[in-house]
């Protein structure tokens, strides 16, 4: 296998351009995870599988070693309706890269890749590295990393492969969304009957829009609360006895999801339920190797409102890749072919300037 760059940045791009037009859905990767496979064992790297994650480690992996992480997804989301090309074709105009998934994360995971292959076959790394492509990213499936996190080696930390124009997130928000219920009491509209459960929803509601959190996070500010969906009532004469509503809640490193929770539940009087409490914050701390190896390539540093794999892998992570954020899940996404270059030969520096 070649470490010549120049070569794998020409390999990352065809590759790129096969993954766009091979339909990955969340749940319906497949495809792409056949491709990605192939793609490394047709240069000599072992891959194992895990449903539609793909797996591999350096050729000279060692016990005695720390190991790296490499990770990005592989997964899209269905396309916008806004879009004015076929999503599923590679389409290249003007230095850009078209496609569903160009710029999350198929960009990110292509030069993950040729970083990984760049050090596939050095035998003086003073580290491992393991790379996974995961499923299920959009849509924080049980089947992605957290299926595939089973199968690693002991890893030390992990670089998260996602478009931040190359810069460091070094904090990441969680998410819960809550189900809540109001109850009153049912009773017909025209006499003095019954207790709201609207009003009585009315006040926790009031409380979601307008409590802030005694800690707020340095890099992510205060936790966030949305109420995003209600329903309540039958019929037009009939008091309602409960009214439903959800709330997003995008949490923070300086909380725990549990402790949030507990919080919550100590201030309203509704029901709360968390569908899940697993999609936590993350941070990572500045003085950590990888952080100061990315400070010394000249890039700054910040707090991502957005979330991705970093909530699911339980280990120091840092968030960084090219291309740009505001570009997912955008009608006729796309990525620089220049960023994508510029990923490769960034991500195979901070690997090299690293210090175990």
């Amino acid at each position: 296998m070649s470490n010549n760059i120049e070569q794998l940045i020409q390999d990352s791009k065809s590759l790129l351009s096969q993954l766009i037009e091979i339909p990955s859905l969340s749940r319906e990767e497949d495809k792409t995870a056949q491709c990605i496979s192939d793609y490394l064992e047709h240069r000599g790297v072992c891959v194992d599988r895990v449903g539609n994650n793909i797996l591999a480690k350096n050729k000279y992996f060692s016990e005695d070693k720390p190991t790296i992480l490499l990770n990005s997804h592989h997964d899209t989301v269905k396309p916008n309706p806004g879009y004015t090309k076929d999503p599923f074709e590679a389409i290249v105009e003007d230095g850009k890269l078209y496609g569903l998934g160009s710029n999350d994360a198929g960009g990110c995971l292509v030069s993950l890749i040729a970083a990984f292959l760049y050090y596939y076959n050095q035998v003086d790394l003073n580290y491992n590295l393991c790379l996974v492509a995961s499923a299920e990213e959009e849509i924080s499936g049980k089947n992605g990393i957290e299926e595939a996190y089973k199968y690693l080696p002991a890893c030390a930390f992990a670089i998260v492969g996602e478009p931040t124009l190359l810069n460091l997130a070094v904090a990441e928000k969680g998410l819960m969304v809550l189900d809540c219920v109001a109850n009153g009491e049912s009773g017909h509209a025209a006499r003095e009957e019954g207790v709201n459960a609207i009003y009585q929803a009315i006040d926790d509601i009031n409380w979601f829009r307008n409590y802030n959190f005694p800690k707020k996070s340095s890099y992510l500010g205060p936790i966030k609360m949305s109420v995003t969906m209600i329903n309540s009532g039958s019929q037009h004469n009939v008091v309602p006895a409960t009214c439903n509503y959800v709330v997003d809640v995008r949490t923070t490193d300086v909380y725990s999801n549990e402790e949030v929770l507990a919080i919550i539940k100590s201030h309203v009087h509704s029901e709360v339920t968390a569908r899940s409490t697993r999609l936590n914050p993350s941070t990572i701390d500045l003085n950590h190797p990888i952080v100061q190896s990315g400070i010394a390539l000249g890039k700054t540093t910040y707090g991502s409102p957005t979330m991705s794999d970093q909530a699911l892998i339980p280990i120091p992570s840092l968030k960084v890749g090219p291309g740009d954020s505001a570009r997912s899940h955008s009608a006729d996404e796309f990525i620089y072919l220049q960023e994508i270059e510029d990923g490769i030969r960034f991500y195979i520096d901070i690997l090299k300037k690293v210090i175990l």
